[in-house]
């Protein structure tokens, strides 16, 4: 059975998701549920870079190492361990786990939309905040992680983020756009975290 969630984010701990649930009957059933405190709404609203490093407890340079799922208060849950091979705030240590929503037990598969997935050797920048449960999780989900690339050829590095493919509303044009940061030069991306940070600091 498979059950498809589309999950909301509102703030960054507070979500409202929408199930589908496909048995083998073919036969779908929707309806709503609280995966957080209760949200207005469904959308995904747009933030800005500065916004992600004020809000995050810790900034990090991460490469997957594993993942496993398991039932955790009803929901499945993924949990992705990481090595830590840089950190741009907070003292994450050397390596760390990261919860997110979603996942596989059994036969039973859910899958949250907006929830980041990762693969062993995945690197990536993410932004991290403590949940109620005393995990880290990412920051607006797929808003707060950055993938990194490098071309087999020249080596160049350039980072995109994961909410790039998805409609989210810009509370400033009150629009649906499908943006964000697109195959950047990983330096330019750090030069731009620099300057965040330090708004965040002042």
């Amino acid at each position: 059975m498979i059950r498809a969630h589309k999950c909301a984010v509102r703030g960054f701990d507070r979500a409202l998701a929408r199930h589908i649930f496909a048995g083998s009957a073919a036969l779908l059933l929707l309806s709503v549920f609280a995966c957080g405190p209760p949200a207005r709404g469904t959308t995904l609203a747009r933030l800005t870079l500065d916004q992600l490093a004020a809000a995050a407890q810790v900034v990090a340079r991460v490469r997957c190492t594993g993942s496993a799922s398991r039932r955790d208060a009803g929901s499945i849950w993924t949990f992705t361990d990481f090595t830590v091979l840089e950190t741009f705030k907070g003292a994450p240590g050397a390596r760390l786990a990261i919860r997110l929503p979603g996942g596989r037990e059994g036969h039973l598969v859910e899958v949250v939309e907006g929830a980041p997935r990762f693969v062993p050797g995945d690197e990536a920048i993410v932004f991290l905040e403590r949940t109620r449960a005393g995990d880290w999780s990412i920051s607006a989900w797929a808003e707060g992680t950055f993938r990194i690339e490098s071309d087999s050829h020249t080596g160049r590095q350039t980072i995109t983020q994961d909410s790039t493919g998805m409609p989210v509303f810009d509370p400033v044009t009150r629009t649906f756009r499908s943006d964000g940061i697109v195959r950047m030069p990983l330096a330019e991306f750090e030069t731009k975290l620099a300057a965040a940070m330090s708004k965040d600091v002042q």
